[in-house]
């Protein structure tokens, strides 16, 4: 075995290395991916993910920032300060390379969208009576948090607004609310999403991480009458 080195995982590149590996975690539970070939992903948030060729955007082991890569030609071991350990074993490596992705400027959202935020920022309350706003586009390491507000106990309150709600903005909240519940002037920080429409698979996910979920009305935020409730 080569002499091992370890990084900290926070680089400016993106690493992409594609593989034959076996994956072990050790943490909460333990669980075992057998040998495949693989991509194994390097962020440059810190983020270690490991995906395979089906499965969609979702990888099927990862281990997110803040965390310390040690590795050495024919394993990678990523831990992190929850005393959580992703052991990749790398028997035959067939792709390894880095990129430099630059300055990203974020997710440009929709009209519609970035409106529903902007009421929203000006009227807490229609989502929750006693809501208050602290900052919109409140910034973690992964992204800004639509809203940041305090309810009516002065507990925090993270607010992602979409269009329509699906289960991909579930866990993008989810991941929010992992970056915020570790800073210690903000914990402990529940999650609200909120959307116009709101799918029943997000609705069942979003239950099960203990997030509210709230369905506004546009039109009736902007204050316009719709013609059905016109008796005239």
């Amino acid at each position: 075995m080569s002499a091992a080195r370890s990084s900290s995982c926070y680089t400016n590149r993106v690493r992409l290395l594609i593989a034959d590996c076996t994956v072990d975690y050790d943490g909460r539970l333990t669980a075992h991916l057998p040998r495949a070939t693989r991509l194994i992903m390097v962020k440059a948030d810190g983020c270690v993910a490991i995906h395979s060729d089906g499965g969609a955007y979702k990888p099927m082991n990862w281990m997110t920032a803040p965390n310390l890569l040690i590795e050495s030609s024919e394993e990678w071991v990523v831990t992190n300060p929850k005393g959580e350990a992703l052991t990749i074993t790398l028997h035959q490596v067939h792709s390894d390379v880095s990129h430099e992705f630059g300055e990203d400027p974020g997710l440009q959202k929709d009209g519609v969208e970035a409106h529903l935020q902007e009421l929203l920022a000006v009227d807490p309350e229609r989502l929750e009576s006693g809501m208050r706003l602290v900052r919109r586009e409140y910034p973690t390491e992964i992204g800004p948090v639509d809203l940041l507000c305090r309810d009516a106990d002065g507990h925090v309150v993270a607010v992602e607004i979409k269009r329509r709600g699906e289960i991909d903005g579930v866990e993008q909240l989810t991941r929010y609310l992992d970056f915020l519940n570790r800073q210690p002037d903000l914990s402990p920080v529940r999650g609200m999403f909120v959307a116009q429409e709101i799918k029943l698979q997000a609705k069942t996910l979003a239950a099960d991480r203990a997030i509210h979920w709230v369905e506004v009305d546009y039109d009736d935020l902007r204050g316009i009458e719709r013609p059905q409730q016109k008796l005239f």
